[in-house]
């Protein structure tokens, strides 16, 4: 009875306090991604050009990304560029429509998701490009190797970075990662990878990126524990989580392509 009360006052707190609690998230371990190898990456920005998220360009005029990277200030994207003192005005977009999962409550309660329709059309170029998504849900293997990638911060309480990052992660087995989270009830309809028993992962700042796997952006960076990315293969942490991005193929479809609605 008591272990039932502790996890639910845990998860209320989680609720109340949203991203807050688990954190807007960085690359742990990673390095400096060439020049035009990633690009569908968008950095999602307020009006005064302060980085917010990251995000993916998946059609011409649509990004997708994490629903707790929505706030206020969030009013434009920045497309085609690694580094972002180095942002082309050209390749800027701002935010025609936010499309929020309409059953997105707070982070820890999962389908954290997000389209936003851009107010113009995205200039395809080498430096700016689509990504395709996975065409039917997927089903990874255990140790698979994927890569995340963000500007967000290196090290815990640490600083975002201006550069593109990426990390090589593997997924992990989703009964181990529902075992090592086992004070917190994992939302369905979501990928672990990193962050447990290695070196690697992400942190506050790489929200809403995606984690790719053989070409696809299968994931979409959602949460880790708390601030806490001091990862270590000698002192393992929480898996990362992101949100099973195959799962939500018809709502996308629906906003994009107006297929019929199905979660």
């Amino acid at each position: 009875m008591m272990h039932a009360l502790l996890k639910l006052l845990l998860l209320h707190v989680l609720t109340c306090l949203g991203r807050n609690a688990l954190g807007v998230f960085a690359i742990i371990n990673g390095i400096k991604v060439p020049e035009n190898a990633m690009p569908y990456m968008v950095s999602l920005q307020s009006d005064t050009g302060d980085y917010l998220c990251g995000g993916l360009l998946i059609r011409e005029d649509f990004v997708l990304t994490a629903a707790h990277c929505d706030n206020e200030k969030l009013e434009q994207v920045v497309l085609g560029t690694n580094d972002l003192k180095r942002a082309d005005p050209e390749k800027i977009r701002f935010i025609e429509t936010t499309y929020k999962h309409p059953d997105y409550k707070s982070v820890g309660l999962g389908k954290d998701i997000m389209l936003l329709k851009l107010s113009k059309k995205a200039p395809i170029s080498n430096s700016v490009q689509t990504i395709r998504l996975p065409s039917s849900p997927r089903n990874l293997g255990e140790n698979e190797k994927c890569l995340v990638a963000g500007w967000g911060k290196t090290y815990t309480r640490g600083q975002v970075v201006d550069e593109l990052r990426e990390v090589n992660v593997s997924v992990i087995n989703q009964t181990v990662c529902v075992e090592k989270w086992n004070d917190f009830p994992l939302p369905e309809k979501v990928i672990c990878a990193g962050g447990y028993n290695t070196n690697y992962g992400f942190c506050q700042g790489d929200s809403g990126g995606p984690l790719v796997c053989n070409g696809e952006p299968v994931g979409i960076v959602s949460f880790n524990w708390s601030y806490d990315c001091d990862y270590s293969s000698n002192s393992p942490n929480k898996p990362n989580v992101y949100t099973d991005v195959s799962q939500y193929l018809p709502w996308i479809n629906n906003i994009l392509w107006g297929e019929c609605f199905v979660v």
